[in-house]
């Protein structure tokens, strides 16, 4: 199976990151995917993290889905909708949510983000508990792809990646491909960001496809990219440093089936 990760700069104009993301989609179509992520914040990076409010949509509704579902249904794609702030628990938070759209055009399945960045040292400084509600449950979707086999992914969000549990979560349920749309920050992508990509991808013999922001943002902020698809020996199969593109690469089911079986690590589970 053929997944493209897409790597974005996204603006603090929706109908700019819009343009940018359909461009990819077409690209990632194009080019024989079946799978397209976009990532984090595709739709918005504002200049204050209250800008989020003013755009959620209720789910189910809004322009911004509507853009997922048209564009899912026009290139005959599977597509994960990075992140789109939905409307949250209270007027002052929403939540950060995956969508995921078959090629029907069909919202099968919805993600809420649920750890939740904090980080501060001298020169910046970030906490999305002020305006994201955390979601509370991990979820995984079955892609039926043309290769004949039934894909079982998992779906999580940049700051997820740093606990491991919610992808042995994802294994356990039968995952063979865990969706890491992200905006990971420079500073932190360029200390953490592989090397947690790859030890989810070693820990769990599973796929990894991490759709990234990447580069200098309208609004200042500064993000780490390197958008990548690792397999499940934890070799990058194909990576893009910076600027927007799309990261392709080819799912080999039958050498998942044998990594598994050669090194049947899940099954020696103890606790």
């Amino acid at each position: 199976m053929k997944v493209a990760a897409l790597q974005m700069v996204t603006s603090t104009r929706w109908e700019h990151n819009r343009a940018q993301a359909w461009q990819l989609l077409q690209q990632a179509a194009a080019a024989g995917a079946e799978l397209a992520v976009l990532p984090e914040y595709f739709c918005l990076m504002g200049q204050r993290d209250t800008d989020k409010l003013a755009l959620a949509e209720a789910f189910g509704e809004g322009p911004m889905q509507q853009f997922l579902a048209d564009s899912a249904r026009s290139l005959g794609l599977w597509i994960v909708g990075g992140t789109l702030p939905l409307q949250g628990p209270d007027a002052d938070h929403v939540y950060n949510s995956s969508c995921v759209y078959n090629p029907q055009g069909d919202c099968v399945l919805r993600y809420d983000k649920m750890h939740l960045f904090c980080y501060a040292n001298e020169r910046e400084s970030y906490d999305e508990h002020r305006v994201i509600a955390p979601g509370s449950t991990p979820v995984q979707f079955d892609l039926p792809s043309r290769d004949g086999q039934s894909w079982c992914i998992g779906l999580s969000i940049c700051y997820d990646l740093r606990f491991p549990e919610l992808y042995r979560l994802h294994a356990q349920a039968g995952a063979q491909l865990m969706l890491v749309p992200s905006a990971f920050t420079y500073t932190t992508g360029q200390a953490h960001w592989e090397l947690l990509l790859r030890a989810r991808a070693v820990e769990n013999l599973a796929y990894v496809l991490a759709a990234a922001q990447g580069g200098q943002h309208e609004n200042g902020r500064r993000t780490w990219g390197h958008s990548m698809a690792i397999n499940p020996w934890g070799e990058v199969m194909a990576l893009q440093a910076s600027e927007p593109g799309v990261v392709l690469a080819e799912l080999d089911w039958a050498q998942l089936q044998r990594w598994r079986q050669q090194l049947p690590a899940l099954q020696h589970r103890v606790c």
